[in-house]
């Protein structure tokens, strides 16, 4: 797993759209008593189902894997000249 220059940042707009997607879809209204960990398993799950990342063996699911997983994810969505791909 290749760490990201600005992985931590990447995770944290990259939950924010996901939570958002999540959202508007009408799968899910978060609750601010939700936990992050939550959160990032729920959206991870709805991404994996809508088949917009692909998912890791359920062996390796851990919260350390999600988070670079939708850090990942976050980052192919940004334009190639974003400042936090640089």
């Amino acid at each position: 797993m290749n760490q990201l220059k600005h992985e931590a940042e990447l995770f944290k707009a990259g939950l924010a759209a996901a939570m958002k997607y999540a959202e508007d879809r009408g799968a899910v209204v978060f609750e601010k008593t939700d936990s992050a960990s939550e959160k990032l398993l729920y959206v991870y799950r709805l991404l994996v189902h809508d088949k917009k990342i692909a998912p890791l063996p359920e062996a390796q699911v851990a919260e350390k894997a999600l988070r670079h997983r939708i850090a990942m994810w976050y980052a192919h969505q940004l334009p190639k000249d974003h400042p936090l791909l640089k």
